[in-house]
């Protein structure tokens, strides 16, 4: 040792003349990094400098310290090389939080992991371990894309990658990960741009979610839907139809690729329709729902069928609303059949009358008119026993 800052002093404890002359690697680095911090010097003293090397130094009280090295050849004023410069930087505050940090990350209930700049895998957490198999020393260093992602997939995988490396995140990405084992696992990642402290980007850290359970419950909902003997569409926030199952197909006579997309309302809802409709859709996106609501729909053919309808709001895992789905009935034949009854009671030769269960009338035939007098403006609604 020959320079010794003031920095040096109060940051390792000894004094000028307690270093002055000594052996830097012998007396003050610890016995396992003697071997590197010497190939460091002996490098420097060849005229090749180390930038941000790190290395611990042992402090006069005995405390290990972490600094972060540049090296630099010294030089006389013919260009001999003297000796070696080292100017540090005290890591040991930053160390202690990327262990604090890394420790969060390997024992959080969350897969995690992390790939450098060359999409490198250099994070692999316990729970990335448990449910993928591979162990750390399967995975660091390889290429995460190349490696562990499916081919249909290799591509999305790398863009979401190059975003984040470009300081662009992505949230809720889905795509599948291929375990030790051979098996195909569903993830929902979160990935982040990783920067140094100097706020250079040196990564990407992705934080997933295995929703394996719930796509297949997705899958087998889907298949109940578009089995049923019922007629089910969905349509977005936007009310843009985004399910239609086969009952609905055989129906209306539209397959799912003339549908998917389209606005239920404006382009299958006859004109005059088409606002209670959207009502009914806008209430279910707010949260109420309606039950046995009758309305119109035009098939492919031109054929107007009724349908009454169940309109229930759809949301997300998270409880966000994300559209609307109907179970509806045909009662086409039920409304002609009901229309057939009534025609057949209005002209039927004899007077007949109905009422509700509060004694109001509600139904008052052409021979009723007849005899009586009353039109059916004069009497509907009306207390039958106490105005008749």
């Amino acid at each position: 040792v020959n320079v010794w800052n003031q920095c040096a002093s109060r940051l390792v404890g000894y004094s000028t003349a307690e270093v002055m002359g000594h052996s830097l690697v012998i007396e003050f680095i610890t016995k396992d990094y003697q071997a590197s911090v010497q190939s460091v010097l002996d490098r420097a003293l060849e005229g090749m400098e180390t930038a941000n090397f790190e290395f611990p130094l042992i402090t006069k009280d005995g405390a290990r310290i972490e600094i972060l090295l540049n090296a630099t050849t010294r030089r006389n004023e013919h260009g001999k090389v003297i000796g070696v410069v080292g100017i540090g930087q005290d890591i040991t505050a930053r160390l202690t939080q990327e262990r604090e940090y890394s420790k969060l990350i390997d024992n959080a209930n969350a897969p995690i992991f992390g790939v450098d700049t060359q999409g490198r895998v250099n994070v692999w957490n316990k729970c990335a371990r448990k449910l993928v198999g591979y162990a750390l020393d399967e995975v660091m260093g390889q290429n995460l894309v190349s490696e562990f992602i499916t081919k249909e997939y290799k591509d999305a995988v790398s863009a979401v990658l190059d975003k984040a490396l470009k300081g662009q995140e992505t949230a809720n990405f889905e795509f599948p990960l291929i375990t030790k084992h051979g098996v195909k696992i569903e993830v929902l990642l979160n990935a982040t741009a990783r920067r140094d402290e100097q706020g250079n980007v040196i990564g990407v850290v992705g934080i997933g979610q295995d929703i394996t359970g719930r796509i297949a419950q997705e899958r087998e909902y889907s298949k109940l839907i578009d089995t049923a003997n019922a007629p089910i569409f969905g349509v977005d926030t936007q009310g843009r139809v985004n399910v239609w199952n086969q009952c609905a197909r055989r129906l209306v006579g539209y397959n799912t690729s003339e549908v998917m997309g389209c606005s239920l309302v404006q382009e299958f809802i006859t004109e005059d329709y088409q606002e209670s409709v959207q009502a009914v859709l806008d209430r279910a996106l707010e949260g109420v729902e309606t039950a046995n609501f009758e309305f119109p729909l035009i098939t492919k053919a031109g054929a107007r069928i009724d349908i009454l309808l169940n309109a229930t709001t759809r949301r997300s895992e998270h409880g966000k609303v994300i559209g609307v789905v109907g179970i509806g009935q045909d009662i086409t034949g039920r409304i002609a059949q009901e229309r057939e009854y009534s025609k057949l009671i209005d002209s039927a030769n004899a007077p007949i009358f109905g009422v509700d269960t509060q004694g109001r009338v509600n139904i008052w035939n052409q021979c009723a008119m007849k005899l009586v007098g009353y039109s059916i403006d004069e009497v509907m609604g009306k207390n039958l026993v106490q105005e008749f």
